[in-house]
């Protein structure tokens, strides 16, 4: 699948820088335009692979580049204000190759969380292209404000996207990690999980075509319907002898595949369908009522076993109770088998009840110490007897 990504704010900026680092090294060729956006003048000058000219600075005249402050009020007004700032880059993306937008943000900051559902809207009045979403869920130990900031742009994300695709930094930070360290190893994450599901379908020249293809109109209809997307991702390594054959824990021994090493690759296949399913995706929830999944399955296409591609789809749909399971293969030359499962129209998810009760909670707060400061600094400027007038 061919995307032109757009990397809102600071963590949407560094994510899609990751992204194209991804392309290289895989040469899976995603992403067919970069853009980053934000009103912090650092943040795009920190990127690495966005080239300078698709870098846009957007509220010169508001934040003088400094940023918003984690005011996503303020990031939804400057997007509002230097939208065709943005769509100047936008212009240059050659949009008739491009199978859908990406807009990538986290959602707890200021310049993300607010300019990034006003971006969606706007790409959606325009092209007729799928609008997906990537949204950053902030930790909870990050602090109210962040958690509020996120709470109000899921809620604004979610119905301006085609489909909004979730990461939740909650169930990946490490303890004891610092915090850029555990950041660059959830950028990782993301990019390797979504990179193998957005770049099933795309075929180099030198590499073996699938047997069952999961082509873009795979994915953009099982994203159909909008709603909140998670990803599950499981995998385990094979080693590549210098003949070409395959030597691996996988499969379990080096037979050269008669029907006792079928039966085991099918086995391991199934076993990784459920292990990415029931394990941690990229936002927890319960899988039963899933709206539509489906399954990547990719790898050396010596192991790419058909019949443990369908046995895992149709388990998937058992355990999802969706008729709309879609599945095939990814032929690639890296030395691990991987099943990525995307889970789209999830709606049991606790993980966002609690951040919207939290951040309620954080908004009552909030309130209550406003009025709060407002008293105390009555109190404080008062002279008892007004007897001192102000100036105005």
């Amino acid at each position: 699948m061919k995307l032109a990504m757009i990397g809102f704010g600071q963590a949407g900026g560094k994510i899609v820088d990751r992204f194209l680092d991804y392309d290289d090294r895989t040469n899976s060729g995603i992403v067919r335009a970069a853009i980053a956006v934000n009103s912090a003048k650092a943040d795009l000058m920190g990127l690495d692979r966005i080239p300078q000219e698709n870098r846009v600075l957007i509220g010169q005249a508001r934040v003088k580049g400094h940023g918003v402050g984690a005011d996503n009020e303020l990031g939804a007004e400057i997007a509002e204000e230097d939208i065709d700032e943005v769509q100047n880059a936008i212009d240059q993306i050659p949009t008739h190759e491009v199978d859908a937008f990406l807009i990538v943000a986290g959602m707890g900051g200021g310049t993300g969380s607010g300019g990034a559902p006003v971006l969606a809207k706007h790409l959606k009045r325009i092209y007729t292209i799928p609008v997906y979403g990537l949204g950053v869920l902030p930790g909870t130990d990050e602090g109210g404000i962040y958690t509020l900031n996120a709470a109000r742009s899921f809620q604004t994300f979610v119905r301006e996207v085609d489909n909004l695709l979730v990461f939740d930094n909650d169930s990946w930070r490490q303890t004891g990690e610092s915090v850029e360290g555990g950041y660059d190893q959830i950028n990782e994450e993301i990019v390797r999980r979504f990179g193998i599901l957005f770049g099933a379908g795309e075929v180099s020249g030198n590499q073996d075509v699938a047997e069952s293809v999961v082509d873009s109109s795979e994915i953009i209809n099982t994203l159909s319907g909008g709603g909140v997307s998670t990803v599950g991702f499981a995998s385990e390594g094979v080693e590549l002898n210098s003949g070409g054959g395959l030597l691996s824990r996988f499969t379990g021994d080096d037979s050269g595949g008669d029907g006792l090493d079928a039966a085991n690759t099918t086995n391991r296949i199934t076993s990784l369908v459920r292990k990415a399913a029931l394990g941690r995706l990229t936002l927890p929830c319960e899988i039963e009522g899933t709206e539509r999944a489906l399954l990547v399955v990719a790898g050396p296409s010596e192991y790419l076993n058909r019949k443990g591609i369908e046995r895992g789809r149709k388990w998937l749909e058992e355990e999802t109770g969706s008729m709309e399971v879609r599945g095939g293969d990814y032929p690639r030359q890296e030395p691990e088998v991987a099943a990525t499962i995307l889970l789209s129209g999830v709606t049991n998810v606790p993980r966002i009840k609690r951040l919207q009760q939290v951040a309620i909670e954080a908004q009552d707060n909030m309130e209550d110490i406003k009025a709060e400061s407002e008293e105390n600094l009555e109190s404080l400027v008062d002279d008892g007897e007004d007897e001192l007038e102000p100036l105005f």
